[in-house]
């Protein structure tokens, strides 16, 4: 992450344009297979009449990085209150958008407090994958939606630069396994010994895993094999434009 001074960062906050196109969100759910039950709901984005998420996120600049962070938050909650989500509700953050945590957060606590949702069933997640040179800025990013009551998550985890490096400065309260790890996991003894060490790193560190990506039965046999009950994929449920999957239209086989 660049140098930021964060007085100035959050002048400039302030002082931020309002956006200048729409958004939604789809909702995908992660299931715990153990208790069969959906655990979260991960909000993703989408243009307004359903177009992909490539759609929205080509138009963030740096001038509107803030403005679309923040509108990110209180959307999604809007949303999965109105949806009467019993579930967690998952949403990814940009960490290059946040000058002073503490300070960037209150909008999403004041939308959590407006729409009736619980502050502890909320997880941010952030992209393990982003060009975020600072980890330990990251960390204290982290750190402080914790202390507030915030459950985290690092996505894409395996993917990108930081992986141990952040774990050894922060413990989230998850971690999401890149899916690229996930994929023919049945089939790949490689991939089953490190999925395999990273379970047992992360159960060392109270540390919860979800896999993501999962696209066939098998794979999902084979995780929860090596302990993972925490999952998300295709298998169990696409992601559902402006609605939530019910518990029973998701294929509880394991």
């Amino acid at each position: 992450m660049p140098s930021i001074d964060k007085p100035a960062g959050c002048a400039i906050c302030r002082d931020a344009d309002p956006l200048q196109f729409e958004f939604t969100y789809a909702f995908q759910p992660i299931v715990d297979v153990r208790a069969r039950k959906v655990f979260a709901h991960e909000a993703l984005v989408r243009g307004p009449a359903g177009e992909p998420a490539s759609s929205v996120l080509s138009r963030i600049t740096a001038e509107n990085r803030y403005s679309f962070d923040q509108a990110c938050r209180e959307k999604a909650i809007r949303i999965a209150a109105s949806l009467d989500l019993r579930s967690h509700l998952s949403i990814n953050f940009l960490p290059n958008a946040i000058y002073r945590p503490e300070v960037c957060i209150r909008s999403t606590l004041q939308a959590a407090e407006r729409h009736g949702f619980p502050v502890e069933r909320i997880i941010f997640e952030t992209v393990e994958g982003e060009q975020v040179s600072d980890g330990k800025w990251l960390a204290e990013i982290l750190s402080e939606y914790k202390r507030i009551g915030f459950k985290t998550a690092i996505d894409d985890f395996g993917a990108g630069f930081a992986g141990l490096n952040l774990l050894a400065d922060f413990q989230p309260d998850m971690v999401k396994l890149d899916m690229a790890l996930i994929r023919d996991i049945d089939h790949s003894l490689s991939r089953r010994a490190i999925v395999a060490g990273v379970v047992s790193m992360c159960e060392q560190l109270a540390i919860d895993v979800i896999a993501e990506g999962i696209e066939t039965i098998d794979e999902a046999h084979c995780l929860s094999d090596l302990g993972i009950s925490l999952m998300q994929g295709y298998w169990f449920g696409r992601p559902q434009f402006e609605c939530a999957l019910r518990e029973a239209d998701i294929p509880w086989t394991m």
